[in-house]
């Protein structure tokens, strides 16, 4: 279902919440490539919710434009509306989201893409449990912090969006981060673009529920 969340700032933003079946394990919250709150991220919504998790997906692109989705085969549309963003500001929406979650226990975050290094952000700047990042993007942009929390992070081998060196130069800025290869390139676990690799998901979503499971519950 889609509620409201209102940031630090008073800004007023949608957020998805998907309930947790039986007995709540913890909070995770879920920022999304540059496309928006899309039915794919609904369905990792779904998935985690599954294992007992309450989960949140806010609406980062509303203050650029209320209820934005992107279909996925416009992606310069949904690259504006991110670079028109400011990171303070998308920071403290997502905090909206986390500390919603942290009113009823443990959270943590995942992002995809644009919100992969949004993830490792959090992990640096929000009282969160712990984060994991699926091929996060801009990430020379984050390296001004320690990690506050654990950081779990999924990359392809293949990924012309995190070449080696600038993933390599992130670890090194960052040693406590946990990183895992696929051979696989960016977005290898959205299943609605033709960039998905199932074996690689599947790998990446069991690997971050049993960090969920050592850092949440």
């Amino acid at each position: 279902m889609m509620t409201k969340l209102t940031a630090a700032d008073g800004h007023d933003l949608d957020c998805w919440i998907a309930a947790p079946q039986g007995d709540r394990r913890g909070g995770v919250v879920i920022l999304q490539e540059i496309f928006g709150v899309t039915d794919q991220l609904k369905g990792v919504a779904d998935r985690y919710a599954a294992e007992g998790y309450e989960v949140a997906i806010p609406a980062l692109f509303d203050r650029q434009r209320k209820g934005a989705v992107i279909p996925f085969d416009e992606a310069p549309s949904g690259r504006d509306l991110m670079l028109a963003s400011k990171l303070d500001q998308t920071m403290m929406d997502i905090d909206a989201a986390v500390q919603m979650l942290k009113a009823k226990g443990k959270v943590g975050v995942i992002g995809f893409c644009w919100g992969g290094g949004l993830a490792l952000r959090a992990a640096q700047k929000l009282d969160i449990d712990a984060a994991v990042s699926f091929y996060g993007t801009r990430l020379p942009t984050y390296l001004d912090s320690p990690l506050r929390a654990p950081l779990l992070g999924h990359f392809g081998s293949l990924d012309d969006h995190v070449p080696p060196e600038m993933l390599a130069e992130a670890q090194a800025y960052l040693p406590g981060m946990q990183v895992h290869l696929y051979e696989a390139g960016h977005a290898f676990a959205n299943e609605a673009r033709p960039s998905y690799v199932a074996d690689a998901a599947s790998l990446a979503h069991e690997r971050t529920l049993a960090f969920f499971a050592e850092h949440l519950g």
